[in-house]
Parts: structure tokens; sequence; C-alpha cells
């Protein structure tokens, strides 16, 4: 009996895993579109990527773009994209990114992430600081 038990943890357990993992390439597939929406100026498509809050804040396409070229000008011409981290709360995905600079600087971001249902949306962008590497 215990071992049937342990084989139905288990399988809850790897059942999970493969959700996540699944929601995790969906949720970078997301971010990647934006970013290469950003890349071309397309904006409408960009902000089609942003969830109904953001997509309430800003209003517009226009007011979107400007608020991304002026606070966020490492993500709309972007040198380096690298996925480095995710974590789930709720119905929240958390996905830390890092990008590049014109500069060469890094960046180190942390995507803010909704489910609705069949399909994620941004919900916000941070800044996160780099974790400390020990000497």
């Amino acid at each position: 009996m215990r071992h049937f038990f342990l084989a139905i943890i288990l399988t809850c357990w790897s059942g999970l895993s493969v959700a996540q993992d699944v929601a995790n390439d969906a949720v970078k597939q997301v971010i990647s579109a934006q970013i290469g929406a950003f890349q071309v100026d397309d904006f409408e498509t960009a902000f089609s990527y942003a969830s109904p809050r953001i997509r309430e804040v800003f209003g517009s396409v226009e007011r979107f773009g400007e608020m991304v070229q002026a606070g966020f000008p490492m993500v709309w011409r972007t040198t380096k994209v690298v996925f480095v981290g995710s974590r789930v709360t709720a119905n929240r995905f958390f996905q830390t990114v890092i990008v590049g600079g014109e500069a060469g600087q890094l960046y180190w971001l942390e995507y803010e992430m909704i489910d609705l249902g069949e399909v994620w949306k941004i919900n916000g962008v941070r800044f996160v600081p780099p974790p400390e590497t020990g000497a």
C-alpha cells in the first residue's frame, strides 16, 4: 500500500513538473515575441502581449511605446536576451531575463506573467539586482 501512495505522489509530482515546463516555454515565447516586435518598432504587436491591466494603464499603443523607449531602451533595442530563472506563485509566473544594452551593459529584469486561460500575458517588468556571487 505504501508503494501505491508513493507511485501516486511521484506521478503527480512529475505532472506538475511537465505543466511548469509547458508554462515556462509558453512564457518564454511571449517575452521573445514581444522583444522581437520591439526590435522592428512594431509597438502594436508588442502591446498585444500586455495584460489587460497594462493595456488599461497605458491606454494606447503610442503611450506604451513611449514608455518602453524611455524607461526600457535596453528591451526596445536589446543586443542579447538570456532567460535565467523562473518562479511560480498562484496564477502568476515570474521570469528573470538578462538583456543587453546598446553599450554592452547587462540588465536583469523580472517579467510578471499572468495566465489568462490559454494565453500568457505580460503584467509588468521590473529591474532586479543580479544574484550575488561568492568570491
